[in-house]
């Protein structure tokens, strides 16, 4: 199964994130300003949990001594060396074309309250209540 339900609406904050599991890779959800991004947690300089770090934005300057804030909560910057990555695509801001971090696709579906099936199933019995006792019907298979 390709999809996997990480969290229902409103779960993630906006400038928030939310770290999973899935087929044993550690991945980071970010809500950046109501989109939703996915992150492999894991740099490609060291191996530190990329998605624990700072969410940040980009500082820029247009002239000497002018300073603007730009792209609030849409970069992260990685706990252990500060190497930063933007949170939309897994590219770094250090070597964009050398360096990124594995993105992955994101949706929002509806009926987020759906079980999703696990790798394994129990077989069940169908169960009835007869004459105030208690019936399980070994031939009313309910799975398998």
């Amino acid at each position: 199964m390709s999809k996997h339900i990480v969290a229902k609406i409103g779960e993630i904050p906006v400038g928030g994130r939310k770290i999973v599991e899935i087929n044993g890779r550690s991945i980071g959800v970010f809500n950046v300003n109501g989109e939703y991004f996915a992150l492999l947690n894991r740099c490609p300089h060291a191996g530190a949990e990329l998605c624990t770090g700072t969410i940040t934005g980009l500082r820029r300057s247009e002239k000497p001594g002018e300073y603007l804030w730009d792209r609030s909560g849409e970069i992260v910057r990685c706990p252990w060396h500060g190497w930063e990555f933007d949170i939309k695509t897994g590219q770094s801001w250090f070597d964009p074309e050398k360096v990124r971090v594995r993105p992955y696709p994101v949706t929002v579906e509806p009926n987020l309250n759906a079980v999703q099936p696990g790798p394994y199933s129990a077989e069940t019995f169908a169960v009835k209540v007869e004459n105030e006792v208690v019936v399980v019907d070994l031939a009313g298979k309910k799975n398998n």
